[in-house]
C-alpha cells in the first residue's frame, strides 16, 4: 500500500500521521480510555475525515484545536 498524502505537491503523509496521533492520545488521556478505543470513536467522525484530507488544511491545526472540534462534533461543551 503506497497511500500519501499531498499538499501542494509535497509530501505531508507523516505530517498527518504524527497529527493523527496526538489528538488520539489527547482524546484517551480525556476519555481515560485505550488508544485503540479513542482511535475507533475518532475514526467515525468528519472530524477525522477533515485531518485525512489534505484540501482541508486541517492537519496543520494544533491537536488540542481539533479535539476541540471532535468534541463539538460529538455534542459536547468544550
Amino acid at each position: 500500500m503506497t497511500s500519501k498524502y499531498i499538499y501542494n505537491g509535497m509530501d505531508i503523509t507523516l505530517d498527518v500521521y504524527e497529527k493523527l496521533r496526538a489528538v488520539i492520545e489527547l482524546i484517551a488521556s480525556k476519555e481515560k480510555i485505550s488508544f485503540d478505543e479513542a482511535y475507533a470513536s475518532f475514526a467515525k467522525t468528519r472530524t477525522y475525515w477533515c485531518v485525512q484530507n489534505p484540501q482541508t488544511v486541517m492537519w496543520s491545526e494544533s491537536a488540542e484545536f481539533i479535539v476541540d472540534e471532535y468534541y463539538r462534533e460529538k455534542g459536547f461543551d468544550v
